[in-house]
């Protein structure tokens, strides 16, 4: 399931696949999950470059670290760590959800390390996110699911143990497609069958703000090639929000909306999603 590479005051588990010249290191959603939601999906970038899964701070199965430093700029931190212990020349951050947070804040706080960013379904402020999924649960469809996808948002802020983890996630997985009914939902649960989900870290996200993301003065000052991923569909990260992060940045930004979508675009369209991290990276 990988190794733990030191951060300083803690270690980071990751997962290497495939190699090159150009590293990704791809930071999965949650929070409280760990690489195994990215499955097999990312697979065809190893065929082309160094891809390096990693579980964020505190999560799956890298070690303990205190509470106090679950921050947006410590996760970042973590990075430019990992990126210095792997003794990486160049490297991509590909964040998605939650790690798309860190991406970001990676982005504004290290504005001239990384060869690239890849934001896949993140937002640049907090005002984006429970507003916009507020909004989207009051009209969920089908009826018959949503009472069951809206309690698994507020069993979050309770969670305790991994079960609970496990089946607050097969509860609200189908908020995160385009069709509430798609067949891949079982996909998802397949891969994250050997998950390590950190019960704590949501806990105290729910409660907190997922991380409190707030950079969208800073965008201006990113001076690296960013690729804005968004599903038409998403209800938790909006297309508005893709939006302004690409147009905050400016020239140096990018974006692609996968129009048939939701939340998890790497598994709706993947051999679209592939195509374009791939292309970024090529001209990268």
């Amino acid at each position: 399931m990988g190794r733990l590479v030191s951060v300083g005051d803690t270690c980071l588990n990751v997962e290497e696949r495939g190699e090159g010249d150009l590293a990704v290191l791809a930071l999965h959603g949650g929070p409280g999950l760990d690489h195994t939601m990215f499955g097999w999906w990312l697979d065809p970038i190893a065929e082309v470059h160094r891809l390096v899964l990693v579980d964020e701070r505190a999560q799956g199965r890298s070690l303990p670290a205190p509470p106090e430093t679950w921050t947006l700029p410590q996760h970042a931190r973590d990075v430019e760590a990992l990126a210095a212990a792997l003794e990486l020349e160049r490297y991509v951050v590909l964040g998605h959800s939650f790690g798309a947070f860190i991406a970001l804040q990676h982005a504004v706080d290290f504005p001239r390390r990384p060869a690239g960013t890849i934001v896949s379904a993140g937002v640049p402020s907090e005002r984006y996110l429970m507003s916009h999924v507020e909004a989207e649960l009051a009209r969920f469809e089908p009826e018959e699911l949503r009472d069951q996808v809206t309690a698994s948002w507020e069993r979050e802020k309770e969670a305790k143990t991994e079960a609970e983890c496990r089946s607050i996630l097969a509860d609200q997985l189908p908020f995160h497609f385009a069709d509430p009914r798609d067949p891949r939902i079982e996909d998802v649960r397949t891969a994250m069958v050997t998950a390590a989900y950190s019960p704590d870290v949501l806990r105290a996200a729910a409660n907190e703000g997922y991380g409190g993301i707030e950079v969208e003065d800073r965008l201006k000052d990113v001076t690296h090639p960013v690729l804005v991923l968004a599903g038409r569909h998403d209800r938790a990260c909006s297309v508005e929000a893709a939006e302004a992060i690409a147009r905050d940045i400016g020239a140096q930004a990018e974006l692609h909306v996968f129009e048939d979508a939701g939340h998890l675009t790497f598994v709706e369209q993947p051999g679209e999603y592939v195509d374009t991290v791939l292309d970024f990276l090529a001209r990268v």
